[in-house]
């Protein structure tokens, strides 16, 4: 895994990497979001983190443009860690509401569901779309 390390004006450290818009990268961005909140001993949310940043880059693979996208993993207080998948595309996230039978759709509503908060961010090259999770300890 080739990932970048940086410092925060928080004083806790960021990962973050690039990746291939394509599904297999959710398993590398769950890779990424474990080791970070390992780091950090926040392993009791490491799950949590793991499934919003699957759903994260499954939209983002599934309705962003160009062929990568950027996963960010930061530590922005003690115990909060702000997941967040960047892409080229401005169209903001929708949750919807999936009918009967349908598979798809949900991720939305998990990733609130999971999330102590989070949004979308707009950038003149597309958008970020994040979430925070925060430990119990």
């Amino acid at each position: 895994m080739n990932m970048t390390t940086t410092s925060r004006a928080t004083g806790h450290p960021g990962y973050s990497e690039t990746l291939p818009r394509e599904p297999g990268s959710a398993a590398t961005a769950r890779r990424l979001v474990r080791v970070a909140l390992a780091a950090w001993g926040l392993d009791d949310v490491a799950e949590d983190g793991a499934v919003i940043v699957s759903e994260l880059v499954s939209n983002a693979v599934r309705h962003a443009r160009r062929e990568s996208i950027r996963v960010v993993v930061e530590r922005t207080a003690v115990r909060t860690v702000r997941v967040a998948v960047a892409d080229f595309s401005r169209a903001r996230p929708v949750p919807r509401a999936p009918g009967n039978g349908e598979e798809g759709g949900r991720g939305l509503f998990l990733v609130a569901a999971l999330a102590t908060a989070w949004g979308t961010d707009e950038r003149q090259w597309g958008k970020v779309v994040w979430a925070d999770v925060e430990g119990r300890g």
